[in-house]
């Protein structure tokens, strides 16, 4: 019965509420209401207080904390664990699977999670791709390509990111 739910507010939320504008316009305030029931229905374990901005495309296999938000047209990929307060900026993509191959030919996918812990800061058009585990507190600059584990109170840049300093 709740994947036949999840279905429906799937349909349901690429029908209309996911092309809506944000609430920001004083007519369309009901806007972020209706994607957070609808994503509720759909994502697998849904925080309290999530905002869901518009064109946000995801899958039911998601975890989400209290507090956070899904960025403007961003993608994330099924699989992804996502803590509480993290901000992410617009198109935002997360990538959770990718080829598998040998030397000479390819063998179809495979799928790693991605698991971005409390308090996450990630910036305008950042690509983070399979596998990668983000510590707690740590700020993603904007069009950074992560491509391995950020440490915790890290601030990270570039392609692919690095380091770039230490939170205190």
């Amino acid at each position: 019965m709740k994947k036949l739910l999840a279905y429906f507010c799937y349909i349901l939320y690429n029908l209309g509420p996911r092309w809506l504008p944000n609430s920001d316009p004083l007519i369309f305030r009901w806007t972020k209401w209706v994607r957070y029931v609808l994503g509720k229905g759909i994502i697998k374990k849904c925080g309290q207080n999530v905002n869901i901005q518009n064109r946000a495309r995801f899958g039911h296999n998601l975890t989400i904390g209290d507090n956070s938000g899904l960025g403007e047209n961003c993608r994330i990929g099924s699989g992804t664990m996502i803590g509480n307060n993290v901000r992410m900026g617009a198109d935002v993509i997360i990538v959770t699977q990718n080829h598998k191959y040998t030397r000479e030919t390819f063998e179809g996918f495979e799928k790693k999670p991605v698991v971005i812990e409390d308090n996450v800061w990630i910036g305008y058009r950042v690509i983070i791709l399979p596998g990668v585990h983000i510590g707690r507190n740590a700020i993603i600059g904007a069009g950074a390509v992560v491509t391995k584990d950020v440490p915790p109170y890290t601030v990270v840049g570039g392609v692919p990111a690095r380091v770039l300093k230490t939170r205190e």
